[in-house]
């Protein structure tokens, strides 16, 4: 009975033995798939540093996914950058940055509907981030969907009050709204600090009118 206890033991301490070289040689290959991947990136050369991903693909993974998302747009292969950016997603669904990886490609593809909600998704995660909110605003205001527009544009200059851009395209989508006093107090704001912009000063004389 002692004799099997001892046994065991070291057949334990064996198993655990293996386990952690197992660990240290697997730690190794995705360390130096990664610098290489890295190096390669550096150089301009994206099939090599995508190879080196490829080599250590773990499709659980989402670092090697997000990575993969990034390099094959890198590589202007959108499509399948999208695929990459989409399992990177899956795997990690509270994160913003995949979302932010994905709207790279959509983008250079002009897929404007999956594009509108990447950034729907993005602010429902993060609803008090600036940039998200101003590109929604943008997005509704191309469509004539002042409306919508003016609700992201307000939450943007709210949490930048003196953004430029935040500025002018709520005061032009206030504008259109008929909302001419909002308007000019904003375009006299932007004259403010830039004394000769032509939208504040285009804008400025159509409330005035």
């Amino acid at each position: 009975m002692l004799k099997l206890k001892k046994m065991k033991k070291i057949s334990l301490v064996f198993c655990l033995f293996l386990s952690l070289n197992s660990f240290s040689q697997d730690s190794k290959l995705m360390k130096d798939a990664f610098t290489n991947s890295f190096s390669f990136e550096s150089k301009l050369m994206f099939p090599e540093a995508i190879k080196s991903m490829n080599d250590i693909y773990n499709e659980k993974s989402y670092f090697i996914n997000a990575r993969l998302g990034w390099l094959h747009y890198l590589k202007k292969e959108y499509e399948t950058s999208i695929s990459y950016y989409n399992k990177a997603i899956a795997l990690s669904p509270k994160a913003t940055e995949p979302l932010w990886g994905i709207v790279l490609p959509q983008l250079a593809l002009e897929q404007w509907v999956a594009l509108e909600n990447t950034y729907l998704t993005i602010v429902r995660l993060d609803p008090k981030n600036s940039l998200v909110n101003y590109r929604l605003g943008m997005n509704y205001y191309y469509k004539k969907n002042y409306v919508e527009a003016l609700k992201y544009f307000d939450v943007s200059l709210t949490l930048y009050p003196t953004d430029y851009d935040a500025m002018n395209m709520t005061a032009w989508t206030n504008y259109f709204l008929g909302k001419k006093e909002e308007a000019k107090i904003l375009f006299t704001r932007i004259l403010l600090m830039y004394q000769t912009d032509a939208s504040a000063l285009e804008g400025l004389a159509l409330c005035n009118k």
